[in-house]
This record gives structure tokens, C-alpha cells and sequence, in this order.
């Protein structure tokens, strides 16, 4: 007998996977340059020479039993270090080859992180909007997502809402700065005011409430702002990192966990994660990838082309009268729609082959997001397709 657990789940499928398979099927039909398809996150730049360099170079250079083996389960040690010694660079955190895990993107980064700190029936918080398969990640642990509603002004966070949202069961709380899917970045007041609070809910429940940030976004970030580095903030921190966005390599599925060293338990949660890895059948990213990505740290491909496309889409939005928050960064926007179901705003839109993904599976129901990781050109000639959908139907 199949599980009929995972059988519901087929009634489940994403939205965002739904509507980029409709704009690959219209695309067939009327060319995908005439789709202007603004469903999926994936990255649109190429990833930078160095990174192609340096896996040439392994694979011309290195002993190939080396290159292709297994890694330890924690990830290899020498990569380990040399991502320790980049954040200590970057971030002045302490942070030794023990604080770090290897993963298959910021996914199975989060996967191990929530493992290593709940256990079933705890509560882990986020906050809307929010990516949806937090519901996954989470519940699949057997621990419970536990939701507060999105600040629509700003997208950052009630500290009230927050404070409600606490009990015993916390055992941590998630966050994502730069958020997907409102392109929001949690300022050093906000995470200053979260550490407290945070801190104080430690005190007053008597056990430790560990944050994980999950910072896929961290490096397309826009204005000539740096995102603030949560783990500076709050010393029970678990940092979930994908090379993903930043090298445009999402296929090579590599990220890390990076455990605060002043964490509790910091020397072991690691050693954890590779035993939560014997449960999940993780077993460590290609050792030639994690080798490739600790020889270009701090490299990134050319993210500029993402603040290029927000400021065409931002100013637009605002001439044809949306209510929107500038994104921080990432490449996502995510606008109040023009009436107040917003799947019925989306599926008006795509009779003008427009693609846009209704938000309420992220929490926010009423908004959508624009993910505009795709050639300026092109989003440029979908403003002309956005402004007839307005005229006509607004």
C-alpha cells in the first residue's frame, strides 16, 4: 500500500510550479517570448567565470578518486574551514570548521537546522508572508509552523503579534531577510528588538529559543545596503545559507548551516546534523561542488541586472496606481492587488499572457508577487501588456 500521506499531497501542488508550467505550455504555443512569466525563482545570470574556472580546473587537475568520493557527512573538512574563515572576514563571528555543515542548498540547510532543535509537538514561528514550504520543512519534522500575520505597511515584524505567538512549545523561531516573497530586508532595529525579545521569552520559559535565518537573498540586496547579519544579534542562532542565488547555480543544490559559536551546544549541533542526515537520507552535496564553491567565496555573478528590473517594475506599479513596498532586495515584488481576491486579480491577468502568483499561500492574501528574474528587455515589453490588463479591468 502507497502512503496515503504523501498521495494527499498531489491535491497540494505548488502554485508557483502550476503557473510556471502553464507559461511553458502557452509559451509553445505562442513563443515564451510573448510569455511574460513572472512565476518562478530562478535565477536569470549566468554564474560568474570564476566559479566555471575553478571547476575546470578540479576537474583537470585533481585526483578524480578524491574529486568523486564521499565527503564526511559533515561536509569536507578543508571547505568547512575556509567558509569558517570567510564569515569570520565578513562577519567577525568566531565561527571554526566544527560550526559548519555542509547541505544541499538553503533546504536541506533548513531541514537539519529544525531537526536539530524541536522536537515533535514543538512550535516553530515565522512570519507572513513567507515561502510555503516552511509548512513542509516544518510539519514534516513533526513540529508545528506557527504563523503571525504579515505587517502590511512595512513587512517587517510585529513585535506584538510576536509576543502573543509564544508559549512553552517554542522552540524557535524562523525568519527570511531578504524575505521571499516581499523582497523586505529586516533592519538592525528590527533584529535588535527580536533579540530582546527572544532573549526574554529564554528567560521566561527557562529553556533556549533558538533563531534560524534562512538567507538565500543575502548578497542581492539593492540602494547599496548590506543585509544585516542576524547571528550578530542573537547568539542562539542557526544560519542557512544557499550558494543558489548569489552564484546562480541552483541546480548544484549546495549550502551550508552555520551554527553561532556563542550557541548552546554550538560544538555539537553540527556532529548532530550528520546524524539527523542517517534519518533523512541527506548524505552531504558533491564533494566537487562543495570544493568549487570554497574557492570563490565572496564572488557572486552579476546581481545588478535584479535592482535594474525592481525600478522598472517598482515605478511602473506606482504610476498605475498599486500599493507597494519597495523591495530591500531579492527578486521579488509583491504588490496589493486591484481588487481583493487576488487569485481572480491572476487569472485575469493571464489572458495577457501575464504570469503572476497570487499570495495567499505565502500568507498574504490580497497581495501577489512579481518574481522578475528574467531579461530586462523582457520586462520592460510586459509593461505594455500590464498597463492594457489595468485599463481594461481596473
Amino acid at each position: 500500500m502507497i502512503s496515503e500521506d504523501y498521495r494527499s499531497m498531489l491535491n497540494g501542488k505548488s502554485v508557483i510550479r502550476q503557473l510556471s508550467e502553464y507559461a511553458t505550455a502557452r509559451g509553445a504555443e505562442i513563443g515564451y517570448e510573448n510569455v511574460f512569466d513572472y512565476s518562478l525563482g530562478n535565477p536569470s545570470v549566468p554564474v560568474p567565470e570564476s566559479f566555471t574556472d575553478a571547476m575546470i580546473r578540479l576537474l583537470t587537475e585533481e585526483d578524480p578518486v578524491k574529486l568523486h568520493g564521499y565527503s564526511q557527512s559533515q561536509g569536507i573538512p578543508a571547505v568547512r574551514q575556509a567558509h569558517a574563515d570567510y564569515l569570520n572576514r565578513r562577519f567577525d563571528m568566531g565561527y571554526e570548521a566544527e560550526h559548519l555543515f555542509m547541505t544541499t542548498g538553503a533546504a536541506g540547510a533548513i531541514a537539519h537546522a529544525v531537526r536539530a532543535v524541536t522536537a515533535p509537538g514543538d512550535e516553530v514561528i515565522t512570519f507572513a508572508p513567507f515561502f510555503p514550504e516552511y509548512i513542509q520543512y516544518v510539519g514534516r519534522t513533526g513540529a508545528v509552523l506557527k504563523i503571525v500575520p504579515a505587517d502590511t505597511r512595512t513587512f517587517q515584524i510585529d513585535m506584538d503579534a510576536l509576543r502573543d505567538a509564544f508559549s512553552e512549545k517554542t522552540s524557535a523561531v524562523l525568519i527570511n531577510s531578504p524575505n521571499n516573497p516581499s523582497g523586505a530586508m529586516y533592519t538592525e532595529e528590527t533584529l535588535t528588538a527580536l533579540a530582546a525579545l527572544m532573549s526574554g521569552m529564554q528567560d521566561r520559559y527557562g529553556h533556549e529559543i533558538f533563531l534560524i535565518s534562512d538567507e538565500p537573498y543575502r548578497e542581492i540586496v539593492f540602494d547599496g545596503q548590506t543585509a544585516p547579519y542576524p547571528a550578530h544579534f542573537y547568539d542562539n542562532t542557526l544560519t542557512c545559507y544557499s550558494y543558489s542565488k548569489s552564484l546562480s547555480i541552483p541546480g548544484e543544490r549546495i549550502g551550508y548551516v552555520a551554527v553561532n559559536p556563542r550557541a548552546k551546544d554550538a560544538d555539537i549541533i553540527s556532529v548532530m546534523c550528520g546524524q539527523i542526515s542517517r534519518g533523512i537520507g541527506h548524505n552531504c552535496p558533491p564533494s566537487i561542488i562543495q570544493l568549487a564553491v570554497s574557492e570563490v567565496l565572496g564572488d557572486t555573478a552579476d546581481l545588478s541586472v535584479y535592482e535594474t528590473n525592481m525600478n522598472i517594475l517598482y515605478n511602473e506599479l506606482l504610476a498605475l496606481g498599486f500599493e507597494v513596498t519597495r523591495p530591500g532586495g531579492t527578486f521579488y515584488i509583491m504588490p496589493r492587488a486591484l481588487e481583493t481576491d487576488s487569485i481572480a486579480f491572476c487569472n485575469k491577468a493571464k489572458k495577457y499572457d501575464l504570469i503572476l502568483v497570487p499570495a495567499d499561500s505565502f500568507g498574504a492574501p490580497g497581495f501577489f508577487r512579481m518574481a522578475y528574474c528574467t531579461d530586462t528587455d523582457k520586462v520592460e515589453r510586459s509593461l505594455d501588456a500590464l498597463r492594457r490588463f489595468v485599463r481594461d479591468n481596473y
